[in-house]
């Protein structure tokens, strides 16, 4: 990992900004805003004509303004942090499994600056297969930041190929529980609708005919007076797609507020994510060749909002 150096610039004061003070100079000679501008000359890392300037000074043509503008940092660089609440369930040579916490991406992606799981196991000194693009090395499977539970890492460059062909050709086991609103009619059914980002929008998703084909199997297993606790098998591995399917169906996740649910609702429930946990994760371990399967209980604060719902009967 590089560390990125500061940017030396280092330009004469023309005509046009004599008079002008030194962080409205900065900011159109180099392009900046003036708020950054003027935390610079704060920081020291300006210079007027050799000397350090300060925010008042005023500029003289020909002049020689000097300015070190610090590194930017990748976002998609791997910050190497112990994430509080990440909980190895299974360790081997070739994968490790781990109980992800809500809060928690994956892995470092634009607009994300909060902890990841690639990090997190970078930190801890796990060693991580190194196939895939360099922030998500190792990664054959994804949940969403706001999503909770099972998931697995890949270790070795085998696992990685095996385990990456198994969840592309639809081998892989994924199972979800999500309490949604009301009840769904059917009880038990396939949703089979293509999804693709929402109109006018960069971070949701929505069912639409020019989509990716998408396959959701769901089954109820406690149905209450304001939820049903659902019992959800992934086809395919979409983004958002459990929660984009429900929603179309009238039925959002309790808490999801992204895809419509009801904010009063989640309010009285506690929740501050929609209430969706990967519980079990099963597939052929691409080493022994045995089937092997994981599973994660609750975190506190979907069991508490499922007992409220419980309670409400």
């Amino acid at each position: 990992m590089t560390t990125p150096t500061s940017d030396e610039r280092a330009l004469l004061v023309p005509d046009g900004l004599a008079g002008e003070r030194v962080d409205v100079g900065l900011a159109r000679m180099f392009g900046i805003s003036r708020s950054k501008a003027a935390d610079l000359v704060r920081q020291g890392l300006v210079a007027l004509d050799g000397s350090a300037a300060s925010k008042s000074d005023r500029l003289l043509p020909g002049a020689l303004l000097e300015v070190s503008l610090p590194p930017v940092a990748n976002p998609l660089e791997i910050n190497a942090e112990e994430v509080e609440g990440i909980t190895v369930i299974h360790d081997d040579e070739s994968i490790v499994v781990i109980d992800k916490p809500v809060g928690v991406a994956v892995h470092p992606s634009m607009g994300w600056t909060g902890p990841t799981v690639v990090g997190h196991l970078v930190a801890a000194g796990y060693r991580i297969a190194t196939s895939g693009a360099p922030e998500r090395q190792g990664i054959v499977q994804r949940l969403d930041v706001g999503t909770s539970g099972v998931m697995v890492i890949c270790k070795g460059e085998r696992a990685y190929s095996v385990l990456k062909n198994a969840f592309r050709n639809r081998e892989i086991d994924k199972t979800y529980h999500a309490l949604v609103q009301g009840h769904p009619d059917p009880l038990e059914g396939t949703i089979d609708a293509p999804i693709g980002r929402a109109p006018k929008s960069d971070w949701k998703f929505a069912v639409r005919e020019d989509g990716k084909h998408s396959v959701t199997h769901y089954e109820t297993l406690e149905a209450h007076r304001f939820a049903s606790l659902l019992e959800i098998q992934l086809e395919t591995g979409r983004t958002h797609q459990i929660r984009v399917h429900m929603a179309a169906l009238k039925h959002p996740c309790v808490g999801d507020l992204t895809y419509g649910a009801d904010p009063t609702l989640a309010k009285r429930l506690g929740l501050e994510r929609q209430w969706l946990h990967a519980v079990r994760l099963g597939f052929t371990h691409p080493d022994s060749g045995e089937y092997v399967e994981f599973t994660s209980p609750y975190p506190d604060d979907l069991a508490r909002a499922l007992e409220k719902i419980r309670d409400a009967d």
